[in-house]
């Protein structure tokens, strides 16, 4: 049998956590490709470098930090993940999700999950932000699921029911803070798919005939696992570039300009985390 992540790993990566900060965070926040400078928003923060948190999966991607940076905003204690790490990176998807075990492991309840995508509703334009309603779990339909192998009870039922995802009342608020803010947000369906590579014209079109909105390399996996655990969950996209099937020619995509494109929504993705945290 494949070897898992056990509650002993997860345990010991808490506990060296625990020990290293004086906040015991209620909300956590994971921040996608070039949405880094949120982290620089956290007041009075403990930073804890995540290669030296025991067993916790250490990112290789460019615009992934590396850090926990954990504090006050809003004048509640947050957690904020700099730096995830994907399954297209080689880890099996219980080591790409340990961090949300870890994040239960310490009391955690709301998860703020956001990432860099690229536009399939051909309404949506780079440096918008889409709200996840629902998702689209492609490697997980075909078997890579992260809650795949011995179920913990400690954290959650074997069959955990995945109907309500993304929390509506999360959402609502979310909508509620932009409007005050005098901008929109958008929402619709995130398609997981397993990278590296993006994807083809073909898989674009297949991804919008079945209902994706934006389409991705991560997210998915934290979310089944924060479900798991009990943890409401508010999702959001920064749409990065257009991921359409008929591209202008000439057209080739880079993971420099998801990243630079990405920077253009971050103040107003500071603005609706700050107001979601704040409630």
């Amino acid at each position: 049998m494949t070897d898992f992540i056990t509650s002993t790993e997860i345990d010991a990566a808490a506990d060296f956590i625990r020990a290293r900060t004086r906040y015991r965070p209620e909300v956590g926040l994971i921040l996608g490709s070039g949405l880094n400078s949120l982290a620089d928003t956290i007041e009075s923060p403990d930073v804890i470098p995540t290669g030296d948190i025991p067993n916790w999966p250490k990112s290789t991607v460019p615009g992934h930090v590396g850090r926990l940076v954990i504090g006050q905003l809003e004048e509640r204690a947050v957690l904020v993940l700099q730096g995830r790490t994907h399954f297209y990176e080689g880890y099996g998807l219980d080591r790409v999700t340990l961090p949300i075990r870890v994040m239960a492991r310490l009391g955690i309840g709301a998860l703020i999950v956001t990432n860099a995508a690229g536009g399939l509703n051909p309404a949506y334009e780079p440096g918008d932000l889409m709200l996840i309603r629902d998702h689209l779990n492609f490697p997980g339909m075909a078997g890579n699921n992260p809650l795949r192998g011995p179920n913990d009870d400690t954290f959650g039922v074997r069959f955990p029911d995945m109907t309500k995802p993304y929390d509506a009342e999360l959402r609502a608020l979310a909508h509620r803070v932009a409007a005050d803010a005098g901008f929109t947000l958008h929402e619709g369906v995130y398609a997981y798919v397993g990278g590296p590579s993006f994807e083809t014209p073909a898989e674009l079109r297949f991804l919008q005939l079945v209902g994706g909105d934006a389409v991705g390399m991560s997210t998915a996996p934290e979310v089944v696992v924060a479900r798991h655990a009990g943890l409401r969950v508010l999702g959001i996209s920064t749409i990065a570039n257009p991921a359409l099937p008929d591209p202008t020619p000439g057209t080739v995509l880079t993971h420099d300009e998801v990243l630079e494109m990405g920077l253009r929504a971050v103040p107003r993705l500071i603005q609706v985390v700050r107001g979601v945290v704040r409630g």
